[in-house]
This record gives C-alpha cells, structure tokens and sequence, in this order.
C-alpha cells in the first residue's frame, strides 16, 4: 500500500508500510485483548471463591447453592437442599465460631477451568481447628463460574453419607479459695428449673402456669415466654431459666427441675468486685482471645476474669469423620483434658465478710492487710451485687436495679482514686521529720478556725475543726490539725516534699490482679502554686490514691519505715521497699497515732480497748465547688495493731454526712480483728 504526501518545495515523498508491521500491529491488539478477557474470567472465578467463602465464614449456607455446580452436587448423592442441611446439621452440631480463611488461590488450569485452593480455621468446644486444607475446582458454565462440589468441602477426607460425631469431656474450672482454704468461687450442684411447654397445659391454664412459675421464681413473664419462643424448643423440650440456690420443693405445672454443676460464690455480695463472676463465651470473647472454645464460660469481671486462663483449663475430646454407619474413619481434632488451676488467695473468708457487713448498704470500701507480710486480708465494696446472679441467669428486674442504683453497686471501691483526707498527715509527718523542718516537740501557735500564709492567697484560707493552740505533732495528729499540716508543708518546701513522695509508691503500676491507676501526687508534675502544696500536704489538693494503696503507704508505720506492697496470691513473695521513711520517723508517727484512740477527747476513743494497742487516724476529704460552701465529705480510718502488728484497715465510706463516719461504723470489724489477731 502506497500513500502520497508533499514536503515543503513540492516534492513528493512515498512512505510504504509493509503488510508485515500490519500483521504485528493487529496481532498485539488480538494479544492485548485475549489477555484482558483472560483476566476479566479470572476476576470472575476469583468473586465466586470468595462469595463462597464469604458465606462459610458467616454460616450462611443457605446461599451456598447458587455458587456450587449442579452436576458435581447431583454426583456427589445431593441436592441444594440436603447440601444446605448438610452443612448446617454439622457446623451447629460442633458449634463452630469464628470461622476464617486464608492462602486462597485460584490459578487458571485451563481454559474456563480453575483450580482454587484454600485454608479454613474455626473454634469448637475443644478450642482452635486449624490447618484445614481445601482444593476443588471452579468451572465456567455459560457466562457464571461454579464450584465443582463434594462433601470434603465440608471436610478433607468427608466422602459420600459420612457423618460428624463429637464428643467432649468437660474441664472443671478451677476454684478460687482463701488463705484458709474456704471456698470463694466453687463449683457446685444446684437445681436448675425450667419448663416443659408441652406439660403447661392449653388457653388460659398455660398463662396460669407461666404466671406461676413467674412469681415463685421471680422471672418476669416475658422473658419466660421469649425463652419458650426460641426455635430449638419443642414440646418436650426441657427450657432451663434459672438456678434455685435454695432447695425446690415444689414446682408449678408444666415446670421441671434436673441437677446442674453451676459456678458458685458463698460469700454472694460481700466478695463480688472483688472475686467476680463467669458468663457465657460471647463471639466478642472469642474475637479478643482466639484459644477460648466456643461453649462454656469466661470470666468476666475481677479475679475471675485476671486469673481465667489458669481456672478455665481444657475441655477434652476429639471431632471425627465417621461413615454413615457410625464407624470411625479419621479423626479431626483431639484434645486431652485438662482441669483449671485452684488460686489460692491471701483473703480470709470471714475477715472479708465482716468488712462487708460494716457498711449496711452505705457507700464505702473497706481493706484490711497484714502490715508485715503484704497479705490482703479483705477487699470489700459497698454496696454490692450477687454475682450468683450474674453467672447463672440475672432476670431485667434485678439487673436494672442494679444498674440504676446511684450507688454504683458493679464499682470496686477499693481499687477507685479518692483524695485519702487527713489519715494522709502521717505520710507528710515523716516526710517532715526526716527532713529535719518538723520538730515532734516544738509548739505552733495557731489561732482561729482558718489561717492563710499571707494576703496573696486572697480568699482562700485553710480551716481545721477544732480550736488548739499552742500545737505540736502529736496534738496535731490527735486532733488531726489540718492548719498544723499545712504550714510544716510550707516549711518543707515542694522539692523536699515530693522528694520524699517519691520514695511511696506514687506513679507504680503495683503487681497486683486488680486492675487500679497508680497514685496520683498532682495533675502536674509541679504544684504551681502554694496553695496546692499546702493542700495536698493534709491529704487533699490534687492527690488520688485507691484505699488498697494508701493501705499499701501506711505500712511504714508497722514495719520501722520499710514499705510492703499488698500481694492478693498467697504463694506469691512479698515485696519491700526499704527506707522509704526513717525508724525514727515511723514509730514517732505511730506513738503519736495511739493517742487517738487511748485519749478521751481522742476521735477514735470509741474503740479504746485497755487490753489492746491501737493506733488509729481519722481523715475527712471534703468535695466541694468553692469555699465557705457545704460539700460532700468522704470519711476514712486507718487503724493499725500496735499489740502484734497482724493488721492494718483503711476503712472509707462516700459521704459520710448522709452515710455516718467511717470511724461510727467500724467498731465491730476492729473487735473482731483484735480478737483474731493472736
């Protein structure tokens, strides 16, 4: 082929193209065009894998007839609807959750024929079944792509009519007991009631019973009757609703009982933030910690929850491919059992039920420790809940009552940041003692309710409750002087001051299974102003300290000036820190803080006993909007055995103008610890 063109001057060029460059011109569109189309069908193969997939993962088998082959199926003894029966009897039958694939492949074997390989990981009752390995093809019918089909799709090695059968061997979760080796979450066999529908009778005898069934087990009649609804039950199914702690006697009609193994808590409230309580195995738990299995139960809140891994043991058993007769052919998974572990604590039953019972339903915490060894005795919040409750079937009623009480029952009182008030002033005391700025001996003179360095802090002044003067240490700490305080923090200075904080625990995560924020000194890392430094010298200004670590602080004053931090494991070791405060300081502190209960005008005289050493402070931290104004008072004791050393108690109650004081209600629970401190 010839074309003509013109160049400048008119004369003609002749430009040739060969039908060879044709050729290759046309051959590389065809080339281009053949490749782009064999990627178009690849897409198409790959949408159909993972549509395929997609439907596993969500066990939506339903849908899974629409990709799949009909030939293959029809082959393979199925139809849709028993290839969707199929999958569906044996996912539920194993109850697999989380199912998941990976390494997906689908390479082109030949033209519109696929090749497509995959992974599959889910969990059953026995824990994680992994390394499943798949392979089928994908084929190309008219312009849709199926999946060739057969029933080891469902499992490698599964054939024809073969079967799944499991079979699981229960783990016992492992208790949790006190010091003593008493029981704070057992396992043990309560009945566990339900209904029969079929047995409740027809029309208005069936409401009867129901209505019956309500009242003598306290489960409202919706959520009975939403139980019957569900789509596994039928008319001689057993409905299990909840779990009588108390011996049934007698049951409504149409109601039935059977034994039950349920997680059991003795101590009921008095334990509940502390120790916690199971539930149910959720798809959340299984998304946060993938080696649980998919039945059973998990705990959900507090020790049960911090020592799980070690309580919840292994189930065994195994999941085998079995031929339709029933006869084994190869096994899918097989665990061994293994039983929980038992946790012992350092708590003591009863010492953690008399903390409990103080409170009467008031808003406190109460922590009892041995100062010498860091054993939590006792970690008590009130008020409370049943976490019997929690773990085998809450009804709304009684959760709502729960989560609506302005008290905040679910709260650990003890593990909560509270500025610690005026049982605070012995820390500050041996900071300054130590330092040289405070002299035990030396007499203040303070005069008035109120006082202010000087007129740059304005309208703020510091007010203490009784009027003394001349004042030394000791009366300071007996009358617990907030003034006294405030001006020997001045004294110190901040860098002295924080210097000696320092030296506590302030700012430590502790290694304790009890989740807390470390404690706090400031919101900043300086004070900023002098009227901070001041406050937070008599236990208020900016400082957060749980009653677990201010029970942890205090140590120093049984222990010569050598801090003990609290362990709740009882085989654990116990750790120290050494010379956070001087002896000297120490035993000055704690000689001092026997004059507050020995000493009539004392605040603690009301637990004076003359065949007993006690050193005790008082402490009030008042929450208030501004000055000259009433607040909400939080009231805390410390009391400490100075006839043996065996316990400190950092006792609090929240609003102690409407709750009473802690040190009104705190009586019996320091009798009884002196009575059992031998």
């Amino acid at each position: 082929m010839e074309r003509v063109t013109k160049k400048k001057g008119n004369k003609p060029v002749i430009i040739v193209i060969s039908a060879a460059a044709a050729v290759i011109v046309l051959a590389g569109g065809y080339f281009a065009y053949s490749s782009w189309q064999k990627n178009q069908e690849l897409n198409k193969a790959e949408k159909s894998a993972k549509s395929f997939l997609n439907y596993l993962s969500k066990q939506e088998f339903e849908q899974l007839p629409e990709l799949l082959n009909e030939t293959s199926v029809k082959e393979s003894g199925y139809d849709d609807a028993k290839v969707v029966e199929k999958y569906q009897t044996i996912f539920s039958g194993i109850q697999a959750q989380g199912i998941k694939s990976k390494n997906i492949k689908v390479t082109q074997e030949k033209e519109g024929k696929y090749t497509f390989t995959y992974n599959l990981e889910m969990t059953t009752p026995l824990g994680n079944l992994t390394d499943l390995s798949y392979k089928t093809t994908i084929q190309k019918d008219t312009d849709t792509y199926k999946i060739n089909w057969a029933p080891n799709l469902i499992f490698p090695e599964m054939t024809g009519q073969d079967k799944i059968s499991i079979g699981v061997d229960a783990a016992n979760r492992g208790e949790i007991i006190d010091r003593n080796g008493e029981g704070l979450a057992v396992n043990q066999a309560f009945d566990q009631v339900g209904i029969v529908p079929g047995k409740l009778g027809e029309g208005q005898e069936k409401t009867n019973n129901i209505k019956a069934f309500s009242d003598q087990f306290k489960i409202s009649v919706d959520e009975i009757e939403q139980k019957l609804k569900q789509s596994w039950v039928q008319a001689d199914s057993f409905v299990p609703l909840t779990v009588s702690f108390e011996p049934v006697t007698t049951l409504p009609k149409g109601a039935a009982s059977q034994d039950a193994t349920v997680r059991y808590y003795p101590l009921k409230e008095a334990s509940a933030q502390l120790v916690g309580y199971v539930g149910t195995i959720t798809a959340e738990d299984i998304e946060k910690d993938p080696t649980l299995s998919s039945n059973g139960v998990v705990g959900k809140v507090g020790l049960e929850q911090a020592y799980d891994k070690q309580l919840r043991g292994q189930d065994g058993g195994s999941i085998t491919i079995t031929q339709e007769d029933g006869t084994p052919k190869s096994v899918l998974q097989q665990v061994d059992k293994k039983d929980g572990e038992k946790i012992q604590l350092t708590i003591d039953k009863n010492v953690q039920s008399q903390a409990y019972n103080i409170f009467n339903n008031r808003p406190g915490s109460a922590v009892i420790m041995a100062p010498q060894q860091g054993d939590l005795l006792a970690a008590a919040s009130s008020p409370s809940f049943d976490p019997n409750k929690m773990a085998n079937g809450i009804s709304q009623t009684d959760y709502d009552a729960y989560a609506t009480n302005e008290n905040l029952p679910f709260t650990a009182r003890f593990a909560t940041g509270y500025a610690p008030g005026s049982t605070f002033k012995t820390i500050t005391g041996g900071i300054g003692l130590d330092a040289g700025t405070l002299k035990p001996e030396e007499e203040i003179a303070i005069n008035g309710l109120k006082w202010q360095k000087d007129a740059s802090w304005g309208d703020y002044f510091v007010t203490r409750v009784k009027e003394a003067s001349p004042v030394n240490l000791r009366t300071a700490l007996v009358n617990s002087d907030n003034i006294y305080f405030a001006e020997q923090t001045l004294r110190m200075g901040e860098e002295t001051f924080r210097t000696g904080l320092d030296k506590f625990i302030f700012g430590e995560k502790l290694d304790l299974s009890i989740p807390m924020n470390p404690a706090q000194i400031s919101n900043e890392d300086k004070f900023n102003s002098e009227i901070l430094l001041a406050d937070t010298g008599y236990g208020q200004g900016q400082l957060l300290v749980t009653p677990i670590q201010q029970a942890a602080m205090y140590t120093v004053f049984q222990n010569e000036g050598k801090l003990v931090y609290p362990k709740i494991e009882l085989n654990k070791e116990t750790k120290v820190k050494e010379n956070v405060i001087s002896a000297n300081a120490a035993n000055t502190i704690v000689t001092d803080l026997l004059g507050s209960v020995e000493d009539e005008t004392g605040y603690v005289h009301n637990m004076y006993n003359p065949d007993f050493s006690l050193a005790a402070k008082t402490g009030t931290a008042e929450i208030k909007e501004k000055q000259d104004t009433v607040g909400k008072e939080n009231s805390f004791l410390l009391a400490m055995d100075r006839s043996n050393n065996k316990f400190s108690a950092m006792i609090m109650v929240e609003d102690s103008r409407k709750n009473d004081t802690a040190t009104n209600i705190s009586k019996p629970l320091i009798d009884y610890l002196e009575a059992n401190s031998n």
